[in-house]
């Protein structure tokens, strides 16, 4: 195995080689980089009916017997509002606040009062106390200095630290419309593998299972969808009929638009013990 801050720099030069070229982005008045809290809200909802998968196993075998439960990049809570009847109390970590918000009122319905807090992990780690459980789900990809996140995360963790991640770059379902519209060929780096390489060199020893998320419809209408992945590929409103064009010939079911470009359905769950 390469040294440990080979494969931190690696990480970073792969990740830094998804940035979008400055001439499709001055192209459009949006931002591509879409955040659709209402994607988020229906998976914490439709997981929180019905829980299930390998990262929802390993987080629940580790809260027996009931604990706390920190949640790093909790979105509106599809990681740890599953969880809730075995959580004494829940804390979560978010940049944006919105999300934050959405939680917040999910998890009062489920009987849970968390605690919020919006900014960037590992920046704001000194302001959150410890758990028993802490779980981050699809958030390793948007940090290029993982070394730092991944530490403190285990030192948050009382009993286990329990991760879910795309197989490959969540955006990388999106590279054959970036090859179509823009004539840009897209990275294909860095992987889950490259996760499991650094926290195996840190000396964390994880645990990792990959499988399959089933198809749901993250999206109410493909009409949302299209949307959303036209300011994505930096596309004018105008071009949206294209779009939805190019999502079909990709497979996409028009009555059943799950969400290309976000989480993927090739997932890895990881794991490790805790230190804190």
């Amino acid at each position: 195995m390469a040294p440990l801050t080979d494969l931190l720099s690696r990480w970073r030069e792969d990740l830094a080689a998804w940035a979008i070229p400055d001439h499709i982005t001055a192209g459009v008045a949006e931002s591509p980089w879409v955040l659709p809290r209402q994607v988020f809200a229906r998976r914490a909802d439709r997981l929180r009916r019905a829980p299930a998968g390998p990262s929802y196993e390993r987080a629940w075998e580790a809260l027996a017997p009931a604990g706390s439960v920190l949640d790093v990049g909790s979105g509106a809570g599809a990681a740890c509002l599953p969880l809730a009847p075995r959580v004494t109390r829940l804390t979560a970590v978010d940049t944006d606040e919105g999300m934050l918000s959405l939680l917040a009122e999910r998890a009062g319905s489920a009987g849970l009062e968390a605690q919020v807090r919006a900014g960037r992990w590992p920046d704001i780690a000194g302001q959150v106390p410890p758990a028993d459980v802490v779980t981050s789900h699809h958030v390793l990809f948007n940090v290029p200095d993982l070394q730092p996140f991944l530490a403190t995360l285990t030192s948050h963790a009382r009993r286990r630290v329990v991760i879910e991640t795309a197989a490959v770059h969540p955006l990388a379902s999106l590279n054959p419309l970036w090859l179509r519209f823009h004539g840009l060929k897209r990275p294909e780096r860095p992987t889950a593998s490259d996760v499991l390489d650094i926290l195996a060199a840190m000396g964390l020893r994880p645990g990792h299972t990959e499988w399959s998320r089933p198809a749901e419809a993250d999206y109410q209408s493909m009409t949302e969808l299209v949307d959303v992945t036209r300011r994505r590929l930096c596309l004018p409103a105008e071009r949206a009929s294209e779009v939805e064009a190019a999502l079909v010939d990709l497979g996409t079911d028009p009555g059943h638009p799950g969400d290309l470009g976000s989480s993927g359905r090739d997932v890895v769950t990881i794991w490790w013990e805790g230190t804190a």
